[in-house]
């Protein structure tokens, strides 16, 4: 599979994005190179594609499919398992927090908790650890609602929604500047 300059730059950036973001370089170029196909690609195309080992594109292909990224389909008269990826970027990015957020968050919570039962609890307990860790809860207890609403939104909606950031801010009654946008 022959691909463009403008391809590979952007399939080595979106390897630095995933790298920076804790995720393994080549599972994340995999993911930029199908986001970027036409069609489906079998474990073949990519490793002569990206010149990675096929050993390498199996386990990343297992990666991208457990986070739902990419799906098997078949190709009429081809006995290789072919893979195709979500294309819409709305989507992809809706399923990538949803993975982030089970994997990541909801443990963090789960062990927030734990450590707050142990802080008030302890000999003697640790009221100002506790407090800190209550505070942390609060922030999870307020956000985590917002985001399961936005979660449940189709896309349309929701572009809709971001596009209107500075009515957001207007409707919060604040001018919070253009730094923290």
């Amino acid at each position: 599979m022959e691909i463009s300059p403008v391809a590979e730059k952007f399939i080595s950036c979106w390897g630095e994005m995933g790298a920076r973001w804790g995720v393994n370089r080549s599972v994340a170029q995999m993911h930029a190179l199908f986001y970027l196909s036409r069609g489906s690609l079998n474990a073949e195309e990519i490793a002569a594609t990206l010149g990675v080992a096929r050993s390498n594109v199996s386990a990343c292909l297992r990666e991208l499919e457990g986070w739902g990224l990419i799906r098997p389909v078949h190709v009429r008269g081809d006995r290789r398992q072919h893979y195709e990826a979500v294309q819409d970027v709305w989507e992809m990015f809706r399923i990538i927090l949803e993975e982030r957020k089970r994997r990541e968050i909801d443990p963090t919570i789960a062990a927030l908790r734990e450590c707050l039962v142990e802080a008030e609890t302890g000999n003697p307990p640790d009221l100002y650890t506790a407090a800190r860790m209550k505070d942390a809860l609060e922030f999870f207890d307020v956000i985590l609602p917002l985001y399961d609403e936005m979660r449940r939104l189709p896309g349309g909606p929701i572009r809709r929604l971001a596009k209107l950031r500075r009515g957001i801010r207007a409707l919060a009654g604040k001018n919070l500047g253009r730094e923290s946008t």
